[in-house]
C-alpha cells in the first residue's frame, strides 16, 4: 500500500486544467512517478460522458500506458473528478477499482478543486496523504 504520494504543482495543474475542461462530465486520466512522486497526468477521454461515472476510452489508456512504459515511468495513480460530489472515493470507486495504484478524487468546494487519495483494497479505501510539490 502506497501511504503518500508527492504531486508536483505542474502536474496538479494539469489535472485540475483537465477536470476543469472537461465539466460538467466526470473526468479520467492516469498518473505515472517513480517511487511516491508523481511526474506526469496522462488525461484519459472518459468513454462513459456522464457527470457521475467514468470509463477510461480504452484506446487512449492504452496509449497512456505506453507513453509510461517508454519514459521508464511507473503507474502510480488513477484521477478522476466528482464534479458534484462526493470528496470521497464512491461504493462504484470501490467496486470497480481494478488497479493497485492510489485513486484521486478531484472535488470542487467553494470555487476550487481539491484532491484527495485513496488507497482502495478488499472493498474498503483508506485515505493517502497527497503531498503538493511546489
Amino acid at each position: 500500500m502506497i501511504r503518500q504520494l508527492v504531486i508536483g504543482r505542474e502536474c496538479r495543474d494539469d489535472v485540475i486544467a483537465h477536470v476543469e475542461s472537461q465539466m460538467p462530465l466526470e473526468a479520467c486520466g492516469l498518473l505515472a512517478g517513480k517511487n511516491d512522486r508523481v511526474e506526469m497526468a496522462l488525461p484519459v477521454r472518459n468513454q462513459a460522458q456522464s457527470p457521475v461515472r467514468f470509463v477510461m476510452d480504452p484506446h487512449e489508456q492504452l496509449k497512456a500506458f505506453e507513453r509510461i512504459d517508454s519514459t521508464g515511468l511507473d503507474l502510480l495513480g488513477i484521477f478522476h473528478s466528482h464534479p458534484t460530489g462526493p470528496e470521497t472515493a464512491s461504493v462504484t470507486d470501490i467496486a470497480e477499482a481494478a488497479y493497485d495504484v492510489v485513486h484521486v478524487i478531484c472535488s470542487k468546494s467553494g470555487g476550487q478543486w481539491n484532491l484527495r487519495g485513496f488507497w482502495i483494497e478488499n472493498g474498503q479505501a483508506a485515505e493517502v496523504s497527497l503531498l503538493m510539490d511546489g
